[in-house]
């Protein structure tokens, strides 16, 4: 297994209703998904693959770690 996680972004886009995933340690990552947990399950088969498509041994397992925004607006209770 990789020592070092690999880093991936996962943003919520409010015109498409989906979470975006890129990242820079991944080169060629770019998807996405209608909830957090379906995007993880994409990055689980995606990164292995575009990482050994790249040319990097990333052996029997690869680590990663999602760091996710999302913006929302709270509005207090009518009085």
């Amino acid at each position: 297994m990789n020592k070092r996680p690999y880093f991936i972004r996962a943003e919520w886009d409010e015109e498409t209703n989906v979470f975006v995933a890129s990242s820079d340690d991944v080169p060629g990552l770019a998807t996405e998904g209608e909830t957090l947990e379906g995007l993880i399950e994409k990055l689980k088969i995606m990164i292995p693959e575009l990482l050994e498509a790249n040319g990097v041994d990333v052996g029997l397992e690869t680590s990663f770690e999602v760091f996710t925004r999302r913006f929302e607006i709270a509005q207090r209770a009518a009085v």
